[in-house]
């Protein structure tokens, strides 16, 4: 290969995945970047999903196609035991859900806006979406982000989908170096936040890169309209939000110094805003310059800092 042209280690968890699997390996093999080899971590409990990728292994060689038994502790450790796994080596690093489809030209996209930076610098990839059905028919496009990725965003929200994620070995050493993101239950979301606050360039395309299946059995789906209001406004009321916060803010505070002066002090005036009255909350909370991707994200941020949900 020629050493000129990055290669990607393509980062896939499984779980009892057979039922689309064979899409989205045949859209990977289909890349327009073709300088890679995909990593499976295999979670699953029966041996449907094993079959496959093996079937896939003996056709491609396995050189092009590793399989690594899971750690059976849930999605997130399934792709952080990746990231840790010295023996997989790239210029570049994506994660792969099992049930999406790549279309040709991510890998290129991501490779050519990454490649555009120093690569002593941790870099992220995140892009837009395209929803499809259970069929893969088109249903929409994830949201359009309007406001820049960073810290001060990914302090309250994840925009950056980890089946879009493609980043350096930079940011790679930085996720490698902290023992958390299996914690926190959101693997993505840790990679927004740990890799934009270290002083890492968060890059998002609004251009489509992957079809997203949304099904019954995605763990984490993309809910539009008046259903996803619900969903989110009952999952702020039972706290979940907040929890899941909790969980990022108690993991980020281990590596604090590791963060950019004036990240470390948008951290700290953000946790404080979490405690106190009503008022000192919300004005905490200001204060922070912590913001969300739209209006209606921001008014609910500001309603949920007052209820003490956020």
């Amino acid at each position: 290969m020629p050493p000129s042209i990055p290669h990607v280690a393509i980062l896939m968890g499984t779980y009892n995945g057979e039922a689309y699997l064979s899409e989205q390996l045949d859209s990977i093999e289909g890349q327009q970047h073709a300088h890679w080899t995909l990593h499976v971590s295999d979670d699953s409990p029966l041996p449907g999903t094993r079959r496959l990728l093996e079937a896939y292994q003996r056709r491609w060689g396995e050189q092009r196609l590793k399989i690594y038994p899971g750690k059976q502790q849930g999605f997130a450790a399934n792709f952080m035991s990746l990231v840790r796994n010295s023996a997989i080596q790239g210029d570049y690093y994506a994660f792969a859900d099992q049930d999406d489809r790549w279309h040709p030209e991510k890998l290129t996209r991501a490779v050519e806006r990454l490649a555009a930076y120093p690569p002593s610098q941790p870099q992220l990839y995140t892009a837009r979406a395209q929803l499809v059905d259970e069929q893969g028919t088109p249903t929409g496009y994830s949201t359009l982000q309007a406001r820049p990725p960073g810290f001060n965003n990914a302090l309250v929200q994840n925009i950056a989908s980890g089946n879009t994620m493609v980043f350096n070995q930079a940011a790679r050493e930085c996720l490698q170096r902290s023992p958390h993101g299996e914690d926190t239950g959101l693997h993505d979301w840790w990679c927004y936040l740990l890799i934009s606050g270290c002083g890492g360039r968060v890059v998002y395309d609004s251009t489509p890169c992957i079809d997203y299946r949304q099904h019954a059995s995605n763990l984490i789906g993309m809910q539009r309209g008046v259903k996803s209001l619900l969903t989110r406004f009952k999952h702020l009321w039972q706290g979940g939000h907040r929890m899941q916060i909790d969980r990022n803010l108690t993991a980020l505070a281990d590596h604090r110094d590791w963060l950019e002066p004036q990240h470390q002090a948008s951290f700290d005036r953000y946790r404080r805003s979490r405690h106190g009255n009503p008022w000192q909350r919300l004005q905490g909370l200001m204060k922070a310059r912590v913001y969300r991707q739209t209006w209606q994200g921001n008014l609910a941020m500001r309603v949920a800092a007052l209820l003490n949900k956020g």
